[in-house]
């Protein structure tokens, strides 16, 4: 059994709670009024929108260390949304890394969108969760959460693949928000 702490109460929060504990796992789930709560999780999930992780860094650094924290944000410009915020030949989850060195950074998530992790598939196949990372026993300890929850777990190689998933992300997002793809749809993974 692994112990979560899922920072974040949202749609994708609560999916992502349910998911662990669906595999037998402990969840700890703390709101934005939780910070005097400390992180018990041995794996963090970042359920935050990306404008709120600078915030949640500063205030959680020091509890993360040591810790699996996994980046599930897409660095979207809210404004426009028409761009992602970080470099082309960067992304969200590499400035997390850069800004929590003594944890294991993960990106898992942000190409699902809640309702294919509530229902466990997209379409006629399995809800598929792609996880880029640098520390492959961090992706093992993610993908036996994934799996044990009754989803697909695929490593999508290092952390620098994290870019291309944010593209993906932002891809997939533009289009339910421009109706074109429902929210309940998304990219289905044949393995």
């Amino acid at each position: 059994m692994t112990n979560l702490s899922i920072l974040g109460t949202g749609a994708m929060g609560q999916a992502i709670a349910a998911i662990a504990a669906k595999g037998g796992h402990s969840v700890q789930q703390l709101g934005s009024g939780d910070v005097d709560t400390p992180v018990t999780g041995d794996i963090v999930v970042l359920a935050v929108p990306y404008p709120a992780v600078a915030d949640v860094v500063a205030q959680r650094g020091d509890q993360l260390a040591g810790r699996v924290v996994v980046d599930i944000t897409n660095p979207l410009d809210f404004e426009t949304f028409d761009s992602l915020v970080v470099p082309a030949d960067g992304s969200a989850a590499a400035e997390i890394a850069r800004a929590l060195p003594s944890s294991r950074v993960l990106k898992a998530f942000n190409t699902n969108f809640a309702g294919t992790l509530a229902t466990g598939t997209i379409g006629p196949l399995a809800t598929t969760v792609l996880i880029a990372g640098d520390d492959v026993d961090a992706k093992s300890e993610l993908a036996a959460v994934v799996t044990s929850g009754g989803l697909t777990a695929i490593d999508a190689g290092s952390l620098k693949r994290a870019r291309e998933l944010e593209a993906v992300g932002f891809l997939q997002l533009t289009l339910a928000a421009s109706e074109k793809v429902a929210w309940s749809g998304g990219f289905g993974v044949v393995a």
